[in-house]
């Protein structure tokens, strides 16, 4: 083959065309792949379904508001998207020249469709096939070269279905909610997914079984006990042959599920005191077990994020972005998996590792082999492992990786090398004392475990998710060696009272394990489901600890009672089967989806419910009784309780706020009763403005307390006999006269509504404080606080103060010499802020800033703004170039034209497998 590029910089022909999706990937192939190849990438999806403003009007009839003509076939109409129209424009140049296309997309139905839509773009003259590979090294991008293949329509046919389902989905049941619930807490619009909200309900039935836990109280007794020097600890488990309750003899409702011995505070301590003066225990039995565990599997997507988790706090976003990352730089293997599977060179490679380390017994005889559950041989990728045939080891990448991509590749590799490794041995002994105190016989029990081989733990143990009844669960400790018939000293009998707690909330790792449980979503959508349900305002973070928002009830009750098929976990997972044979081929598309639209099969068709909804009553949508007198309703800025006074039915209910930061679980009636019973700060007069005469009032908002003027009242609307403002009789016909709108400001955060007085209020309705005049510019200086925080304003100019106090206290000169250091660096010193070396591309040094819309990477000539979910603290040299790579790649973005000719692509009506 003919290599290099001509003068004029085109490609020379001959040349073959390398279509890949990632900038970064770009780059590491065409190093493999040297001169007889040009390596371009497409940066994801270069079309989607269009909106309907970009379809002819000749087609619109046809195509409607889904841009689906849902009466033939359902046939999608595409475009390509503003934002990759110069992508495109690239790939047809390089096109021209070259001798062959290969279309090097992930070898996973999204990949196949990107490689589907290059080819309807594109329409290339020339031969075009399918490379495929799951790590990016130079000996599998080279054999990936030689081992083609056809595009898969298969997997072409499912990721449409998807994407037309989702489309119908979202497109008519979303709009049910903008017009029964309105905007979600966070602001963002509402929405209905074929996923998520199946997601959504998951959290929110969690939510409700905490609402609906009943605690209950038992108490235990715990001592030591003692041969000469040794001693442990021990736990009553039984009275009189009864066995002592613990935390799982309760159900959910506070009631007991077996036989057992509850015991008080008074009679544990009663029993404690009785146990002391005893003194004594004997041994009565004392049983060994040998036991095995055996390694986790390799990592696939979801157990990745799940680990990622627990072990190194990463979201679910956060971990993909990490493992693609190293994916695209040659690190690992294909991130997007749910196989297990490990292909013979990596599981000869673990063994031969972890011989190196351990030695040759840390290895069993034969190869581990684990069972994968995706029935999908077309996207069987090995599972999540260290590329090559050879593992590079941690202590060999570290000066390589970032400190994110470092920890996450020491995670795979450590759990790759474990999965191959022998089973680890112990040996648990479990001792039984017995004693009579307080006329009863009581019987204590202690367990020690003892690693007789520890195997594959000398590499590995994998992290565990939150489990109810952990205070029960017997501590590990090293037990000296009794016999049946000892006597031991038994002392410090301490009586310990425990309460039932109920299920944990979902974090993202036990919420994405739950998902791949019931069958929802796929590996590769874990991570955008997640973020939806965030970015929507059905679900906040507190800690790790997903809590749903009252908005995310309202909106699972409309489904649950409107649309309870489509939030119906095991139809849900139903769908993803069915997608799944369409990839395999066993279903066809078309049918599928007219099944699903209009109904068969005992599914009345998404198309009939929505045309038979009935009427939806908003309110009782939006309202949750709490208290017999208290309503908790869901309104446009948020949650609320509407109470009503039962000795006067007839009067406007009180409106009483709910603190954002209330978790549903919590708002029980007591709580509910004291938000009611607090006293009311809003409306407290304050005083008079001796300026204007007007009234100057603190009140409690829905963003915060404030202080606002008020007109005074006139003589004629005060009551002389209470000195009341009497009502003004409202006036058939008469219309009120539009007021000025009133002066108000927020109070700054060190002040509350019931310690503020006349002059701070004064003060805080004068702002914006003029600090004075800059003497080269003639500008005025003005101290303000903003949303975002205390600011000096100059013209279009502002700094960051560092305190709401400065606004009031900062001199001029001080204001001048803030403004006349750099933007940026006037802000407070914070480890938020970083610099790095040298951009590749630009050679400008590369900083990380805190713009106005959140924290930025920037070079100077390229902003990339840090994606949500990623902390300024993760950010590394590494990350920062990709990141200004990416944007770069995706170049400026384009306004939006309707008058664009576009064209209708359908697929061939042949599929070749």
């Amino acid at each position: 083959m003919a290599s290099g590029k001509t003068a004029s910089g085109k490609t020379a022909a001959g040349k073959t065309l390398v279509i890949v999706e990632s900038p970064t990937k770009m780059r590491s192939i065409q190093s493999y792949l040297g001169d007889g190849y040009e390596v371009l990438s497409s940066v994801g999806h270069i079309r989607d379904l269009a909106d309907k403003r970009d379809i002819p009007e000749k087609d619109r009839e046809a195509y409607g508001k889904y841009s689906i003509d849902i009466e033939h076939g359902f046939e999608p109409y595409y475009v390509v998207s503003d934002r990759k129209t110069k992508t495109v424009s690239e790939l047809k140049r390089a096109l021209k020249d070259a001798s062959e296309l290969l279309l090097a997309t992930d070898e996973d139905r999204e990949g196949e469709a990107i490689a589907w839509h290059l080819l309807e773009t594109l329409k290339p003259k020339i031969p075009v096939k399918r490379m495929v590979f799951h790590e990016i090294t130079k000996d599998a991008i080279q054999a990936a070269v030689e081992k083609t293949r056809e595009l898969d329509l298969a997997l072409v046919d499912a990721q449409e279905t998807r994407r037309i389902l989702d489309r119908l989905y979202g497109w008519d049941v979303s709009p049910v909610l903008w017009r029964k619930i309105g905007s979600g807490s966070s602001g963002a619009a509402l929405s209905a997914g074929r996923v998520q909200s199946a997601a959504t309900r998951m959290v929110v039935d969690r939510e409700r079984e905490r609402m609906a836990f009943v605690s209950a109280s038992y108490w235990g007794i715990e001592a030591t006990a003692a041969r000469a020097a040794e001693s442990f600890s021990v736990r009553l488990v039984r009275v009189d042959g009864a066995p002592l309750a613990v935390g799982r003899d309760f159900d959910d409702k506070g009631q007991l599920k077996r036989a057992v011995v509850v015991l008080d505070e008074a009679g544990a301590r009663q029993l404690s005191t009785a146990i002391d003066e005893t003194g004594t225990a004997r041994v009565t039995k004392v049983e060994a077990k040998p036991g095995t565990r055996r390694p986790s599997a390799p990592f696939t997507t979801s157990t990745l994020q799940q680990e990622a988790g627990r072990k190194l706090g990463m979201t679910a976003k956060v971990t993909m972005s990490v493992a693609q990352s190293l994916y695209e730089r040659g690190y690992i293997t294909y991130m997007r998996t749910d196989s297990t599977n490990l292909s013979a060179q990596a599981i000869s490679a673990a063994r031969e590792q972890a011989v190196a380390l351990y030695g040759e017994s840390a290895v069993p005889l034969k190869p581990r082999s684990y069972a994968s559950k995706s029935k999908n041989a077309q996207e069987a990728h090995e599972a999540i492992r260290p590329s090559g045939d050879r593992f590079r080891t941690p202590k060999e990448v570290a000066g390589q990786l970032g400190r994110d991509e470092q920890r996450m590749y020491d995670l795979i590799w450590k759990r790759t090398i474990a999965s191959q490794m022998s089973d680890a041995k112990f040996e648990t002994t479990t001792v039984t004392l017995e004693t009579e105190a307080d006329g009863r016989k009581v019987e204590f029990t202690a367990s020690g475990t003892v690693y007789t081989f520890k195997g594959f733990l000398e590499a590995y143990e994998e992290g565990r998710d939150e489990k109810r009844g952990d205070a029960d669960e017997a501590k590990e400790q090293s037990l000296p060696r009794v016999a049946e018939g000892d006597e031991l000293a038994l002392s410090d009998a301490t009586a310990k009272g425990h309460e039932t707690t109920p299920k944990p909330r979902y974090t993202e790792a036990s919420l994405v394990k739950a998902l791949e449980e019931r069958g929802i979503g796929r590996p590769s959508t874990f991570a955008s489901i997640i973020g939806v349900i965030l970015d929507r305002g059905y679900v906040v973070k507190r800690g790790q600890a997903l809590v749903p928002t009252w908005i995310a009830f309202s909106v699972i009750r409309l489904l649950e009672d409107h649309f309870s098929e489509l939030v119906d976990y095991d139809f849900t997972a139903e769908l993803e089967d069915d997608l799944d044979a369409i990839a395999r081929g066993e279903q066809r598309r078309v049918d599928w989806l007219k099944s699903f639209y209009f109904g068969g099969e005992g599914h009345p068709g998404l198309r009939n419910i929505v045309d038979n909804l009935g009427e939806i009553d908003a309110r009782a949508i939006n309202s949750m009784p709490i208290t017999e007198t208290a309503t908790l309703r869901v309104g446009k800025y948020g949650p609320y309780l509407e109470v009503v006074d039962p000795a006067k039915p007839d009067e406007k209910p009180r409106i009483v706020n709910v603190p954002e930061d209330l978790a549903p679980d919590e708002l029980t009636p007591e709580k509910a009763q004291e938000l009611i019973d607090a006293p009311v700060v809003s409306d407290r007069v304050l005083g008079e403005n001796p300026e204007n005469g007007k009234i100057v009032v603190v009140k409690d908002g829905r963003y915060g307390p404030y202080v606002q003027e008020q007109e005074p009242p006139s003589a004629d609307e005060v009551d002389e006999a209470t000195g009341e403002v009497a009502e003004e009789p409202k006036k058939r016909g008469a219309k009120k006269a539009a007021a000025p709108k009133p002066r108000t400001a927020s109070l700054f955060k060190s002040m509350t509504p019931e310690t503020v007085d006349l002059d701070t209020a004064l003060r805080l309705l004068s702002l914006p404080r003029v600090v004075g005049e800059d003497p080269e510019s003639g500008e005025q200086i003005t101290a303000q606080n903003g949303r975002f925080g205390p600011y000096l304003k100059k013209g279009s100019d502002s700094r960051s103060l560092e305190s709401e106090s400065q606004i009031f206290d900062i001199t001029l000169e001080q204001a001048l010499e803030l403004y006349k250091q750099p933007k940026y660096g006037a802000r407070r010193a914070s480890s938020a802020l970083k610099e790095f070396d040298n951009d590749p591309v630009s050679g400008k040094p590369i900083r990380v800033r805190d713009g106005r819309f959140g924290p930025y990477v920037t070079d100077g000539e390229t902003n990339a703004t840090i994606p949500r979910g990623e902390t300024v603290d993760e950010i590394d040299f590494e990350r920062a170039k990709q990141l200004l790579a990416d944007k770069r790649a995706k170049g400026p973005v384009k306004k939006r034209t309707t008058t664009r000719k576009t064209t209708t692509t359908r697929k061939p009506a042949a599929k070749k497998k």
